[in-house]
């Protein structure tokens, strides 16, 4: 982990989310009080972002004691204590809605992944994520990902040049948009993979002659099609299949012969795993 960035992006959360003060427990609490507070599970699931947790908690109070029950990756069940925390209780309200943000929705997209994964095992598929994520969150969707048992696919524009449809059209074609991109990695002194995306069988012929690029992503093939793509690509280049592929038919995919498949879904559209910060009376 990148722990600078992750507690850059906690501190910018808490001030966010505190502002001047958390003014309700201020009032309420006198300062000084001393308590514990438990992480209940409350749906079934896989669980992640616990070492997020502990650098928030740490983030807002070093002197908060953590005793971590379960860890990230563990499956999870309703009723089950993931962590104490202990301590200031100004300290453990301040960092609780944070903590419950991102460990809901990380471990809802962990969750998800796993699901997915475990419906392909076996086929020699592995799951990709897009850039389909939350502004400001795709650090941690991406790291659940991985927790989940996915592989992360680019972070961002930066790292990969990844030639979509609407690239395709506007550079002319497919020969000139991979062209163009092996031209300016060259004129840039840039060493970045290139994948193109193919609609058809018409741009999968013009992008294998082409050539000049690491992967070739098959965008809204049928299953039939798939199949005959990747018989067609051989070992040439990796494949890749994405588009319309749902937890109902993604077994099916992955039977095809695909290298990876990518799944949008597991970070745009998940809902968040229920989970509570309980006061613990002792």
């Amino acid at each position: 982990m990148d722990i600078p960035a992750i507690r850059k992006f906690i501190a910018d959360y808490l001030n966010e989310d505190v502002g001047d003060g958390d003014h309700t427990s201020l009032a309420t609490i006198p300062a000084g009080t001393q308590g514990k507070a438990k992480l209940l599970v409350k749906e079934n699931g896989i669980l992640a972002g616990v070492d997020i947790a502990l650098q928030v908690f740490d983030v807002v109070d070093s002197n908060l004691m953590v005793d971590v029950f379960l860890h990230d990756g563990a499956a999870i069940k309703k009723g089950d204590v993931a962590l104490n925390v202990t301590g200031s209780v100004h300290s453990i309200l301040k960092a609780e809605r944070l903590v419950l943000n991102i460990m809901q929705r990380m471990s809802a997209i962990a969750t998800q992944t796993h699901s997915i994964v475990e419906l392909i095992k076996g086929t020699g598929t592995k799951i990709l994520d897009t850039r389909k994520t939350t502004p400001g969150f795709r650090y941690f969707e991406k790291l659940a990902v991985k927790i989940g048992g996915g592989v992360n696919h680019r972070f961002g524009l930066y790292d990969m040049v990844l030639i979509k449809d609407n690239h395709v059209d506007y550079s002319g074609g497919i020969s000139n948009a991979i062209n163009n991109a092996k031209q300016y990695l060259l004129t840039n002194n840039k060493c970045l993979d290139i994948e193109i995306e193919v609609r058809n069988f018409d741009e999968l012929n013009e992008a294998i002659k082409t050539g000049g690029v690491l992967r070739i992503m098959l965008d809204n093939f049928s299953t039939t099609d798939l199949k005959k793509a990747v018989e067609i690509i051989g070992d040439q280049f990796e494949t890749e299949a994405s588009g319309g592929i749902t937890i109902d038919n993604v077994r099916a995919y992955a039977e095809c012969g695909v290298n990876y498949i990518s799944i949008g879904a597991l970070t745009h559209s998940v809902k968040s795993l229920d989970l509570s910060l309980k006061a613990v009376n002792e």
